[in-house]
């Protein structure tokens, strides 16, 4: 029977994944790389993409308030949520049949525990984040909800409240975004790729972080920008730019992690 090491590995001392250092030009390849991916399966890509969008038209109709920390909030959980996406690109890579019915693959994987389980901490990330978010808003704007997108709109860029919640809400973003960028940016495709224990991945990609402070604010720079204009294309966009990110974050962990060694 297989052994499975979610929290505590096996007997034998973990062996830690050397990580490279990067540059900007490497995340320029690895997103060409991504695009590549995508284009060859336009069509179970954009299926999938699709789940976002509707989700989130779905969330923003019910939670104005929090529509922005929603959309920031995609970013957040988006290394767990592009999981099949990564088993696509390995696929890929690997020279294998790749189809929309191979990222469900993933559930069979022999991390597939390790996976779900750094999922729940990225979801209680997003939920301290959601929390975070509501009580500024509740804090600066009161408990009353805006009666319309215009009044919303009106209340953030044309009060002094407003200001505010801009400031204050980018700068507990940010800390909520380095913390999941931290332990999340090559992890998901690790647990995927080897059979290593969950706080082997989390330290791998902290040490990514790391070694790579500029490239990986970069990238996290880039993944905002790239959410962002999804979003503003009425989320449809979405449908687009997440598996272009899911597929350039698996060649971004083959650029930073090292292969295995030959024995």
């Amino acid at each position: 029977m297989p052994k499975f090491h979610v929290i505590v590995g096996p007997e034998s001392a973990p062996v830690y994944p050397g990580v490279r250092k990067i540059g900007p030009a490497d995340l320029k390849e690895v997103l060409a790389k991504g695009v590549d991916d995508f284009f060859a399966m336009p069509s179970s890509l954009v299926f999938l993409g699709m789940i976002y969008p509707i989700v989130g038209v779905f969330l923003a109709g019910y939670a104005l308030p929090l529509l922005f920390p929603l959309m920031a909030g995609f970013a957040l959980v988006g290394p767990f949520a592009g999981i099949g996406l990564y088993e696509i690109s390995r696929c890929r890579e690997l020279g294998l049949e790749t189809s929309w019915a191979h990222a469900f693959g993933v559930v069979r994987s022999h991390s597939i525990f390790s996976i779900l389980s750094l999922g729940l901490l990225l979801l209680v990330i997003f939920a301290g984040w959601e929390f975070a978010a509501q009580s500024l808003y509740v804090a600066l704007f009161g408990t009353t909800p805006p009666d319309s997108i215009t009044q919303f709109i009106t209340n953030i860029f044309d009060t002094p409240q407003g200001w505010k919640l801009i400031a204050y809400g980018t700068a507990i973003g940010f800390v909520f975004a380095v913390v999941a960028l931290s332990i999340s940016v090559v992890s998901f495709p690790l647990l995927l790729d080897r059979d290593v224990e969950v706080p082997v991945a989390v330290l791998t990609s902290i040490k990514a972080v790391w070694v790579n402070p500029f490239t990986m604010a970069l990238w996290g720079l880039i993944v905002a920008t790239m959410l962002a204009i999804g979003f503003l294309l009425l989320f449809v966009g979405l449908a687009v730019v997440v598996p272009i990110l899911a597929h350039s974050s698996w060649h971004l962990y083959r650029k930073v992690v090292e292969p295995v060694s030959p024995v």
